[in-house]
Parts: C-alpha cells; sequence; structure tokens
C-alpha cells in the first residue's frame, strides 16, 4: 500500500480516536509527503519509496535530536512528546538491521569491490547506503566503512 494513503488512513483513526498526539505526528508525515511531491525526485506526482523512506528518517531523526536538546534543558514533558512521535513515525519505516548484519554486508561490499583504503570509501559507502535504504543509519554505516578501511 502507498505510504500517503495509508498515512491519510491513519489519521482518520486517529481523528475518529481524538488522539491529539498521534494526529500531530501524522500530520507531519503528511505535510513531509506533500513536499516531497513538488520535490525534483518525484515525476507523476509518485513519490519513489526510496525518498519516503529518506523523509520518515529525517523526521524520526529531528524528534530525536529535539528530544535530546529538551533532556538537556530540563524540559522532560517536551522530549517526552518528541520520543512519542519518533516512535509513532517509526513504525512507518521497515525494521532496522541489527549492528551484525550491518557489520557483515559492509564486510562482503568491501571485498566485491577491492576497497583497501579510507580513498575508497566513497564508492564503498554509495554502494552500502542504497543498498541499506531505509534498514540503517548511514552514521552506522559509516562507522562500520571506517572501521575496516582504515
Amino acid at each position: 500500500m502507498n505510504l500517503e494513503i495509508k498515512i491519510n488512513d491513519d489519521i482518520k483513526q486517529a481523528m475518529l480516536a481524538r488522539d491529539k498526539r498521534k494526529l500531530e505526528a501524522l500530520r507531519a508525515i503528511k505535510a513531509g509527503l506533500l513536499l516531497s511531491k513538488t520535490g525534483k525526485d518525484v515525476s507523476g506526482g509518485e513519490i519513489p519509496e526510496g525518498v519516503e523512506l529518506k523523509l520518515l528518517q529525517k523526521l524520526v531523526k529531528q524528534r530525536k535530536e529535539s528530544a535530546s536538546i529538551y533532556r538537556e534543558n530540563d524540559r522532560i514533558d517536551m522530549a517526552e512528546e518528541e520520543e512519542y512521535q519518533a516512535g509513532i513515525i517509526e513504525k512507518y519505516l521497515p525494521e532496522q538491521m541489527s549492528a551484525e548484519d550491518i557489520e557483515a554486508v559492509v564486510k562482503k561490499i568491501i571485498s566485491e569491490t577491492g576497497a583497501s583504503s579510507m580513498k575508497d570509501m566513497g564508492k564503498v559507502m554509495g554502494i552500502t547506503s542504497k543498498q541499506l535504504t531505509g534498514k540503517a543509519d548511514n552514521k552506522l554505516i559509516s562507522g562500520f566503512v571506517r572501521k575496516f578501511l582504515s
């Protein structure tokens, strides 16, 4: 099912349930999708799955960063709200891979490409990022690539 349709259905359910917190998170996703529709990566009004995944990851990352800032400033109530919204948005992302699985994929790609030094990091990161889009955080992938190439 298309993510946009699923989000619209979930917005209706949240409205009927009068769940304002969930509704706010869902509306943030919908707003992001509407902005993405006008972007350069979209043709014919259909948003590619890769663009949807990047959008969802970006929204989750924003919420988590905001929550950590709120916690640093002793605004626990606001931090909990951001964490709740991040949890709602994460439900629309594919299941995240474990660190061991990511490590195995990175090792495999390094051996396939013949990468041997940090000069090859861009090549390895490009292939790995495409292969693991939505399944792993690029920061984690980057850490493994650095570890194996240095």
